[in-house]
């Protein structure tokens, strides 16, 4: 398959969300060039990247150019400068996979392994290795699976998605936020909020994809990927990322459906499939199906629809639904919902004698509907998961049992780290209640912690909240109300 066939999966729209209104909650944000995640750990800058750097932006200028042709040639892009910049983009204390290789371990003989390795992917000599596989405990009590890639795999598949960043985010609409340069949670989050005050949303439907990353078709992905890629060393590159499978014991198990999730090129792949499933079927839906105002955001596999009418958010739903399972994948029914939420929300409950509107989650919020100043003007506002909280605490009081003879000192700047990553996440406008409710039990669990330890020394509240004061980051809101923050970065 080649760019040119017409088909309704993969018909790329003459009109993109850049061409509504700048009102639009997802109007194509300024876009700004493939960095990586600020997360990550960075290098200094050399002169040895510009080539690789200048090379890239050619291919991202190309693709900008033309929408409809694939790249023939694009193995050449991975040079030994982008696999530098690559080793460097990753987390320095990752797991290691199953050759034991530590980020540490590699540089040591830095200059010559990248050589090799680049040798190996231009020759056709290299391998991955199959992924180790550990299970990561979830909010709602089952568990994921999580790869942990060996380091060279890492590095290579962080080059080609530098390459196909360059192309795509040419590509993907506005309304993807997910695993994007330059886009985040708090920006899909923004562009949510914004698109209830200023659309006609009165219903919202939260759509989720039941085991996505697990479900994934290889050989519609492959598909998928020809119409932008037409260098077929870089796809068997990718299929066989797909395919290599996980260590089960002593026996390689070969994947024949799905992406590894905590893979390198595992997020890129979802948006591409994503991208061409629904971002341009949905946004096609919306420009010639629906009857009133509707909004789209989405972030990975999760998704947010606002419709002004019901009736458009039931056809929405059930062609959704059948437009997922022509691609292998389905709606989840335990965590889809469509409720009655928006300006309106409110008075129309009330008009049917039915209670206050209902509550919806994304990303790691609850959403819900109230008034605000002298309850007479609508407000949507947020507060942390409750599943999600308690699942932290957990976490936290497992760790606590763990650290039990640590000195308090050490244990209180463990502590400190994990309450300001709680504050940088969750403290937005309006979720102080749950903060203070968080802090609360972490200092509830680690005094009852402390004063299990010693018989003799009983520690009383007072003396400890004095004590371990240093270690409570104070609680402030750090993120600005999302009208302000989308409004400057669109």
């Amino acid at each position: 398959m080649n760019a040119s066939e017409k088909s309704d999966e993969t018909i790329v729209p003459k009109i993109t969300p850049n061409n509504e209104c700048a009102h639009s909650a997802e109007v194509m944000e300024e876009r700004v060039s493939p960095k990586r995640n600020t997360s990550q750990a960075t290098a200094a800058q050399t002169q040895s990247w510009s080539p690789a750097l200048i090379g890239l932006a050619g291919v991202r200028q190309a693709a900008q150019r033309k929408k409809d042709v694939p790249f023939t040639a694009l193995l050449h892009h991975i040079t030994v400068s982008l696999l530098t910049q690559s080793y460097y983009a990753l987390k320095r204390n990752s797991a290691s996979g199953i050759d034991g290789v530590t980020w540490q371990a590699y540089q040591e003989n830095l200059n010559e392994n990248l050589l090799l390795l680049h040798s190996k992917i231009h020759s056709g000599n290299y391998r991955p290795k199959p992924a180790r596989r550990i299970m990561i405990p979830k909010a709602d009590g089952t568990e994921r699976p999580l790869s942990i890639l060996c380091l060279e795999d890492k590095i290579a598949q962080q080059a080609v998605v530098s390459v196909l960043e360059a192309i795509y985010e040419e590509d993907f609409l506005g309304f993807s936020y997910g695993f994007r340069p330059g886009k985040g949670q708090h920006d899909a989050l923004d562009a949510l909020s914004v698109g209830i005050y200023r659309k006609r949303v009165n219903w919202v439907l939260d759509a989720d994809i039941q085991k996505f990353f697990d479900m994934m078709n290889h050989d519609w992905m492959l598909r998928f990927l020809e119409h932008r890629l037409g260098d077929k060393r870089l796809l068997r590159l990718i299929t066989a990322w797909l395919k290599v499978g996980v260590m089960d014991g002593a026996h390689r198990r070969k994947a024949h459906i799905g992406a590894p999730q905590g893979a390198v090129i595992s997020p890129i792949l979802a948006n591409v499939y994503l991208h061409y499933v629904l971002d341009l079927w949905a946004h096609k839906w919306r420009r010639q199906s629906s009857r009133g105002d509707m909004m789209i955001i989405r972030y990975a596999d999760d998704s947010v629809f606002g419709f002004e009418y019901e009736d458009d958010a039931h056809h929405f739903l059930t062609e959704m639904r059948m437009r997922l399972n022509k691609f292998g994948l389905t709606i989840h029914p335990d965590k889809t919902q469509l409720i009655c939420f928006g300006k309106y929300a409110i008075g129309m409950r009330k008009n049917r004698g039915e209670g206050s509107p209902e509550t919806f989650d994304f990303l790691g919020f609850t959403h819900y509907c109230t008034l605000g100043y002298k309850r007479k003007t609508f407000v949507i506002r947020r507060k942390t998961i409750r599943k999600r909280m308690r699942a932290s605490l957990r976490v936290i009081k497992a760790e606590l049992r763990k650290r039990w003879h640590d000195p308090l000192a050490e244990t209180g700047k463990w502590i400190k780290r994990i309450l300001q990553g709680h504050l940088n996440y969750f403290s937005v406008p309006g979720n102080d209640r749950s903060i203070w409710l968080f802090f609360g039990e972490v200092r509830r669990h680690w005094l009852k912690r402390i004063r299990k330890r010693s018989q003799r020394g009983f520690m009383s509240w007072e003396k400890f909240v004095k004590i371990t004061a240093p270690y409570f980051p104070k609680i402030r809101v750090v993120h600005p109300h999302p009208r302000q923050r989308f409004g400057v970065r669109t």
